[in-house]
C-alpha cells in the first residue's frame, strides 16, 4: 500500500498583486514564476522530493521525508527573497489525489487564495517514518517522438501532439486510479500513483493510443522518497527502450548520496 505526502505550494494574493498598482509586464511575471519554481524545486530536490509547476502560482510537491520544520524553512526563505509569499498545505493519503484534496482544503479553510489577509499559512500533517513501498512513480514518454514529431513537424504542432497525449493520460490516471500526472518537458510525463499492477499501466498506454493515436512507454519505480521511486522509474523506462516493451516495472533503485 502506498502512502503519499503531498504539499500544495500556493502564492498568496498573487492575482491582485500582478495588477497593483497597475498591470505588471508579462515577462517580469514569467521570470518571477520561473525563478520561484526553480528555487522551490532546488530546495525540495535536495531533500529527495519532487515539485511540479502546474499553473506556476500553484505548485504540487510530493514531499515524503520532508518534515514540518523543513516546510517552515522553505516558506521563510521565499518570504525573505521574493516580493510575494507562499502558503503551504500538506496532507497524507494512500491515493495521491486524496492527499492533494486534503492539502487544498487546509489552505481553503484558512481563506481565499486572493484574500490579502491570508498569508503564509503553514498547515498539515507529515509522515514520521518512510518505507520503500510508500511511493509508486511512473515515468512515461512518447515512443520515437523525435522521429514522428520533432524532426517532421514544426515545434508548435509537435507540442500540440505531446499535449494531447499528456491530457489523455492525466485524465485517465486521475479518473481511474486517483493518480497525479505532470508534464516535465520534452515528451515526458511523471505520474505519482497509488499501488497499481502492471495491467493498470498497460491499460493507460492502450487508452492513450486508442484516444489520441499516440504510442507511450512507461517505466515504474517504488521508493521511500519521490527521488528513489522516480529514479527507479527512469531505469525501468530505459529497460523499455532497450527491450522494445511498453511497460517495465521496478528498475534499479537510486543510489544514496
Amino acid at each position: 500500500m502506498t502512502t503519499t505526502q503531498v504539499t500544495l505550494v500556493q502564492i498568496d494574493n498573487y492575482g491582485p498583486w500582478t495588477t497593483t498598482p497597475e498591470p505588471r509586464r508579462e515577462m517580469d511575471l514569467q521570470t518571477l514564476q520561473s525563478r520561484l519554481f526553480a528555487d522551490v524545486a532546488q530546495f525540495l530536490g535536495h531533500r529527495d522530493a519532487y515539485v511540479f509547476f502546474t499553473r506556476f502560482d500553484n505548485m504540487i510537491a510530493v514531499t515524503n521525508g520532508v518534515d514540518g520544520a523543513a516546510h517552515a524553512t522553505l516558506q521563510e526563505s521565499i518570504g525573505n527573497r521574493y516580493p510575494v509569499s507562499v502558503s503551504l498545505g500538506t496532507a497524507v493519503a494512500e491515493r495521491p489525489v486524496d492527499a492533494l484534496e486534503a492539502a487544498n482544503r487546509r489552505l481553503q479553510t484558512a481563506g481565499s487564495a486572493q484574500d490579502e489577509s491570508r498569508t503564509e499559512v503553514l498547515a498539515g500533517e507529515y509522515l514520521s517514518e518512510t518505507n520503500r513501498s510508500d511511493l509508486q512513480v511512473a515515468h512515461f514518454d512518447v515512443v520515437n517522438a523525435t522521429g514522428k514529431y520533432t524532426d517532421r513537424l514544426n515545434e508548435f504542432d509537435t507540442f500540440i501532439n505531446i499535449e494531447r497525449a499528456y491530457g489523455s493520460l492525466m485524465r485517465h490516471l486521475r479518473e481511474a486510479h486517483g493518480a497525479l500526472s505532470f508534464f516535465v518537458g520534452g515528451d515526458n510525463v511523471v505520474a505519482v500513483c497509488p499501488d497499481l499492477p502492471e495491467t493498470a499501466f498497460s491499460a493507460a498506454v492502450d487508452h492513450v493510443r486508442d484516444d489520441v493515436d499516440i504510442e507511450l512507454q512507461v517505466g515504474v519505480g517504488q521508493g521511500a522518497s519521490a527521488h528513489e521511486a522516480g529514479f527507479a522509474a527512469k531505469h525501468a523506462l530505459e529497460d523499455c527502450r532497450h527491450a522494445g516493451t511498453s511497460v517495465e516495472l521496478f528498475g534499479a533503485p537510486a543510489v544514496s548520496d
